[in-house]
């Protein structure tokens, strides 16, 4: 069974093959469905499935910050913003 990795936004992440221009080494600059990934020798942007980017990642080379719980909480809901959820 497969695990999901959590990736961050600014992890520089080490993938099995090289690109083009010899270097092994990414950024992860989008999070989402897609994984955008910055190439850290030509500066060439990817994007890459989650899936596809599991199976392709060797290490992570330096890890990004980890989201705050403030960053990650709902706001609480404001009965002025959707008045048809609270009649």
């Amino acid at each position: 069974m497969n695990t999901i990795i959590d990736f961050r936004l600014g992890d520089v992440v080490r993938l099995r093959k090289p690109h083009p221009c010899g270097g092994f080494d990414w950024q992860v600059v989008r999070l989402g469905a897609d994984i955008g990934l910055r190439c850290q020798t030509c500066g060439r942007r990817i994007l890459l499935e989650r899936r596809t980017l599991e199976k392709r990642v060797k290490t992570f080379v330096a890890r990004g910050e980890a989201p705050s719980p403030e960053a990650t909480a709902l706001p609480p809901a404001d009965p002025k913003m959707e008045p048809r959820l609270w009649k």
